[in-house]
């Protein structure tokens, strides 16, 4: 599976969300600064997160995005899906009607994309923040967190 642009600032975006005091709301071009991510891009993202049920926006002059849930009840595999990326890690490999012959290897196929969907689906927005902050301790690294 590859992570598109669009995936990959989806991600950055609902982690930076996740570092919001109480999950409280954060504006476009805030969260884009902060990640240096185009604002225009994100904006539409954001409405697709949103449609998802992912994240949900707060009018006025203190509103912005906030996130709909907590981080452990959102999964990288929600996040993907809301935006459109490819859930079929193996999606090149070929199939029982195309080129493989035999119905065992078939079966292997079928049974490892099943279990790299679950995979996806089973990695939560709070297992990625942890794991971007132990990265930046081992990275000696302080300050503003970029993912």
């Amino acid at each position: 599976m590859k992570l598109t642009t669009r995936g990959h600032y989806s991600v950055k975006a609902l982690l930076d969300l996740s570092l919001q005091p109480a999950y409280g709301p954060a504006s476009v071009n805030a969260i884009a600064a902060r990640q240096s991510l185009p604002a225009p891009y994100l904006e539409k993202l954001l409405i697709a997160l949103r449609r998802a049920g992912l994240v949900c926006s707060i009018r006025g002059a203190q509103g912005g995005y906030q996130l709909a849930r907590s981080p452990a009840q959102i999964s990288l595999g929600q996040i993907l899906e809301a935006v459109g990326e490819s859930l079929d890690p193996l999606s090149e490999v070929p199939t029982a009607g195309d080129l493989v012959e035999d119905w065992v290897t078939a079966m292997l196929w079928k049974r490892l994309r099943q279990k790299l969907r679950e995979a996806v689906y089973s990695i939560s927005l709070e297992d990625l923040y942890f794991d971007a902050r132990s990265w930046q301790a081992a990275q000696g690294a302080d300050g503003s967190f970029v993912v």
